[in-house]
Parts: structure tokens; sequence; C-alpha cells
């Protein structure tokens, strides 16, 4: 499946916000070594990692398609893909 770099883009933005979800768990729960997490945590927090996961691996996945495709080097288009995400999301009225 071919990809525009918008696409990227966005993928890469879905991701983070899906790693963002993670880490707010994280915090909001504590650490499962100092209390443990009661089962619907567990639960919670387990299918927030594996959709972040999916996610990530789903971006890198075609990072390399496209990359390829463009006849680029993987590292730049990732560095490009990523600096991209986080700069539409650091403009004003971008999500936080």
């Amino acid at each position: 499946m071919a990809h525009t770099f918008e696409e990227l883009v966005e993928k890469q933005r879905t991701a983070n916000e899906a790693h963002g979800r993670v880490v707010q768990l994280r915090d909001t729960f504590g650490a499962p070594t100092a209390e443990p997490w009661t089962k619907e945590q567990t639960d919670t927090y387990e299918t927030a990692w594996r959709a972040w996961r999916d996610l990530a691996r789903d971006v890198q996945s075609a990072v390399t398609e496209y990359a390829k495709g463009e006849g680029k080097l993987r590292h730049d288009v990732e560095a490009d893909v990523k600096k991209a995400a986080r700069a539409s999301t650091d403009e004003p009225g971008g999500e936080e």
C-alpha cells in the first residue's frame, strides 16, 4: 500500500497520542509494584499498550515502504516524519 508523507505524519501523530495515553494511565495508576493494580486497571493499561505497540509497528512498516519507494534512507524519512508530527502538535491550535 502506497503512502504519502502526510499519511505517515498522521500515522505517527496517532501513535504518539496512543503513547501519551499509556503514559497517562501509568501516571494515574502508579507503579504496579508499589500498589498492585486491579484487574480492570491491568486490562485497561495492557489494551492501551497493545494499541500503541501496534500503531508504532504500522508506522515503522509504512516508513520502510515509503523510503524504499522514494529511494530515500529509512532513517532520514523516519526522522522527518517524527519532526513533522511533533511540529504539527506544537503549533498554536495543535493538539497537545
